[in-house]
């Protein structure tokens, strides 16, 4: 009888046979579930699908052989980066999501290396099925809507609900189960643009029997034992859509930091709308409390100004919704400043001339906005001589004047501008204005032009195409001339450069490449004077630019196959002039059909009723307008989609012979039924570092279903050349989109394992393991056997040097092996009570195993024992005279390992 190990530690044979195997593979690699799976199931091409519900638990494990033992990692191919599982699940065994969501259905891979030949990858579909509770929505012919717009009408009532996989849905009618032609008052449809989402039922001109309880059942037929889900409408004759009333003012003005309460409520509507409130700013919020249709805004801040709207829903007709602004008071940005006497030609502030002080501050609501102005801490009224005015907020919102007629040496001083809101709680703000003798010296203002901005004629406004330069310019005129200051006018937007503002010395802004989100309108203003607050002098210029139409697509490939209709449409998103001319099709620059714009429709269609040879090309279609021409172009054509290589090949590696190897190479289409039938591949393949490709066609017989697997055998690949294979698929039009890969070899050794060593002092013996089949098993021992009564004088005295291992017969298992070969070593009779050592070469051509084998001798006087097991790379030396033929026959195959262990075999009897 024979007892086999296969693991590494003191075996010593007591009157029994044994085996013992050492094992050096790559990984390989199988996912299995231990999770809540409703249904795991092979596809017929070979891919896995895991069905889960959601909310369950998603628990896949990656079984792992493979000697060293493989690293994982699990990575995921679909879904959303947010959709990212747990990280301290990635490089475990076993992948744990739980209460997974819909969104983090996809493939999963399971990728194990340990440097010995390739990664091992194998993936499976984990596909989330869910069942939301359906909803009905109710809606009436459009133009029949009343007051009581259910009574004796027309009315829709549509179901639906999201899923996966697809819903089913039926319509019951209190318990009568209504079906398409079991009512001539009902009619019951999916409507096509849907593509089975939702299923209407249509009840034409309301019975007194159609007023009833309706529900709307939804299914997946039980699929992970999901039930199916159902939502009850009472429909009668006072159903109607929803309406409600605010119980607030409109618009609430309130202070910083008060607390505001909204109230709705509904005033119509059955079955009751349910209230809901929205901002104009996204979001509620974040401290505010909602209760029924009470909105509730705590210490309320100017940030949360705004529109607030209360809608009411009751899935019957529209939505209602009312809304009220809230308005927070506020100050902000006080400016001033002071123009010189605006009656004279000059801007010179002069004893005798008038001087204006302006003061201008930013106030919500404006109109509650007040001045007051103050001389030196005292109030100054309004007089002949002091005129105190409030600007038209059309023209300058948030400004009052202070206009000094006949400025005398005695109106010198601090004037103060104060402004509040009518309605108090908000802090003033004060702005001083100092008017002095260094604020008016004479002399210097004797030399001093003001300045004066015109634009010429014929410049504003200003029209261009898009990509020309342009020149938008303002005459300026003063001594000494003021730089000009250029910006947007029409809306807060940065200048050509990127900045807010641009100066100008002479009065033109130049803008290259002009583009057609810079039309609008541009303010030119004068600087500030000379170092004084002059009041600004400034003109617009209006700004132009033309562009042709844009459309869509700019440039898309149709694949189709021969004898199919092809329809191109070509659309028209933005142009200026905004109305389009004009467009024509062409087909290699060959007119097809041409016309006008309807000016009700923003696109064209060309349609090719039968695909012929003729009709493969580039189809253009120009939409024109004054400004040029926008172009759609289509590439017609039945190439072919690229094949997709298939890595999850088990065992790719089908041949391996001293000099050469071959390749199981296997694929999947992509696509195949989008053109005509898939002919033949052709192969091509060159070795790395070469030029030269060798090719050959595959030919195929039949239709190509999508997803199938494809296996074709590479041969007399050179070893350890690699290779670049490229695949090209075939059909009437012609070849179709090559897809590469490289084909690598991988020796079944791993080449950073250059020795391995075990002396059996631990308890689990390194890799070998005790056979199943046996009858006794190896045991780990430091001495002689103890069962000296029944087995007297057998056994090695003592472990080598504290270390064991042992044997009578090495065989070298290899993987496909279908047939038992003899020994590559073989050693038996009593050799003394004492250790020796033995070296044997092996010569592995594949993932291989190391079996020691014992064989007891007739009597029981007989014991075994090894130990100091060595696996090395490179051929061994001195070896030993008795090292069967069998092994040195393979002497010129590449890999060369030495098997060096040291025996004890010592055996009463022969």
């Amino acid at each position: 009888m024979d007892l086999i190990i296969c693991v590494l530690g003191l075996l010593a044979l007591v009157v029994e046979d044994v085996r013992c195997q050492g094992v050096y593979a790559p990984p390989s690699v199988r996912i299995i579930h231990s999770g809540h799976a409703c249904n795991v199931e092979e596809e017929r091409h070979t891919e896995r699908v895991y069905t889960i519900r959601e909310g369950e638990t998603l628990e896949l494990t990656c079984l792992v052989t493979g000697h060293p033992r493989p690293q994982i990692r699990w990575t995921k191919t679909a879904g959303s980066v947010s959709d990212r599982f747990q990280d301290s699940s990635v490089f475990n065994e076993t992948l744990h999501i739980s209460k997974i969501l819909r969104t983090q259905g996809g493939r999963y891979y399971c990728k194990a290396e340990n440097g010995l030949g390739s990664p091992a990858i194998k993936s499976i579909r984990v596909d989330v099925y869910y069942l939301d509770d359906p909803v009905v929505t109710v809606h009436q012919s459009i133009g029949e809507a009343k007051e009581q717009f259910y009574y004796e009408r027309t009315v829709f009532l549509r179901c639906v609900a999201n899923s996966n996989p697809p819903v089913r849905y039926s319509w019951h009618r209190g318990r009568e189960v209504l079906t398409q032609g079991s009512d001539k008052g009902v009619e019951i449809y999916e409507p096509f643009f849907t593509q089975g989402e939702t299923k209407i039922l249509k009840l034409k001109n309301l019975r007194p029997q159609d007023y009833a309880n309706y529900s709307c059942v939804a299914s997946v037929r039980n699929v992970c034992g999901i039930p199916d889900r159902s939502v009850i409408f009472r429909l009668t004759n006072k159903t109607a859509s929803p309406s409600i009333k605010l119980l607030v003012e409109d618009p609430i003005v309130v202070n910083p930091g008060h607390t505001v309460s909204l109230v709705c409520i509904t005033t119509g509507g059955e079955p009751p709308p349910i209230l809901n409130w929205v901002s104009s700013n996204d979001t509620l919020p974040q401290r505010s409390v909602v209760k029924g249709g009470t909105l509730t805004l705590p210490a309320i801040s100017s940030d949360e100004a705004g529109v607030y709207s209360c809608v009411a829903s009751n899935n019957v007709g529209n939505p209602a919704k009312k809304s009220t602004t809230i308005v927070v008071r506020a100050l902000k940005k006080g400016r001033f400043w002071i123009t010189p006497d605006p009656y004279h030609n000059d801007d010179n502030i002069q004893i005798g001339r008038e001087v204006k002080i302006s003061c201008q501050v930013e106030a919500t609501p404006p109109e509650e906005l007040t001045f007051s102005w103050l001389k030196n801490g005292r109030a100054l009224r309004s007089s002949e001589r002091m005129v105190i005015t409030q600007t038209d907020p059309d023209i300058s919102p948030g400004t009052t004047n202070l206009d000094i007629i006949d400025l005398k040496f005695t109106d010198f001083g601090t004037y103060t501008c104060v402004a509040a809101l009518k309605g108090g709680g908000i802090p003033e703000i004060s702005i001083d204005v100092n008017i002095s003798s260094t604020t008016v010296p004479p002399l210097f203002f004797s030399f001093l032009v003001p300045p004066n901005l015109t634009v010429p004629r014929g410049k504003s406004p200003l029209v261009a195409r898009e990509g020309d330069t342009v020149e938008l310019e303002c005459l300026v005129s003063g001594k000494p001339k003021p730089i000009i200051l250029w910006s947007r006018a029409d809306k807060e937007a940065p200048m050509p450069d990127g900045s807010m503002q641009m100066e100008s010395y002479d009065g033109v802004l130049r803008i290259v490449n002009v583009s057609r989100e810079m039309t609008g309108s541009y303010r030119c203003q004068t600087s500030q004077y000379n170092g004084f607050n002059v009041k600004p002098r400034e003109a617009v210029v209006e700004l132009i630019v033309q562009y042709p139409p844009t459309v869509e697509p700019v440039n898309m490939e149709m694949r189709q196959g021969l004898g199919r209709p092809v329809v191109m449409t070509c659309r028209v998103l933005r142009a200026h002039p905004s109305r389009v001319l004009r467009f024509e099709w062409l087909l290699s620059n060959r007119l097809l059909h041409a016309g006008a714009f309807d000016a009700q429709r923003d696109e064209t269609e060309y349609t090719i009723r039968n695909l012929n040879r003729d009709g493969w090309g580039e189809y253009t279609c120009n939409v024109i307008n004054e400004a040029g021409a926008g172009k759609c172009t289509f590439q017609v054509t039945g190439k072919a989609y690229p094949p997709e290589f298939y890595y999850d090949t088990y065992s790719p590696l089908w041949q391996n012979r001293p000099r050469v190897y071959g390749f199981k190479l296997q694929w999947t289409q992509m696509n195949p039924n989008a053109v005509d039938r898939i002919v033949a591949y052709r192969l091509g393949i060159r070795q790395m570092g070469l030029q030269r490709w060798w090719e050959q066609e595959i030919p195929v017989d039949g239709a190509i279903n999508k997803g199938e697997l494809m296996t074709h055998n590479l041969t007399e690949l050179i070893k350890p050349e690699s290779y670049e294979v490229r695949l090209t698929p075939i059909t009437r039009f012609g070849e179709g989109d090559s897809t590469i890969r490289i084909v690598t070899y991988s020796a079944p050794i791993n080449p950073h394992l250059r020795e391995f060593h075990c002396s059996f002092e631990e308890e689990p013996i390194c890799m070998f393991t005790q056979d199943k089949n046996d009858d006794f098993d190896w045991t780990r021992h430091s001495a002689a056997t103890r069962d000296t009564k029944y087995t007297p004088n057998t056994g090695p005295s003592g472990d080598r040097a504290g270390s064991k291992q042992g044997t009578l017969n090495a065989f070298l298992k290899q993987k496909g092996q279908t047939t038992s070969e003899g020994p590559v070593w073989s050693l038996s009779g009593n050799q003394g009570d004492r250790w020796k050592q033995v070296k044997v070469s092996i010569h592995p051509t594949a993932s291989f195993q190391v079996v020691l084998e014992g064989v007891r001798g007739p009597g029981i006087e007989g014991d075994i024992a090894i130990d100091d097991v060595t696996l090395e790379e490179g051929e061994c030396r001195d070896l030993p005279p008795n090292l069967s033929a069998r092994a040195l026959s393979t002497s010129s195959h590449i890999w060369l390992l030495c098997v060096t262990l040291v025996v004890a075999l010592l055996e009463g009897q022969r």
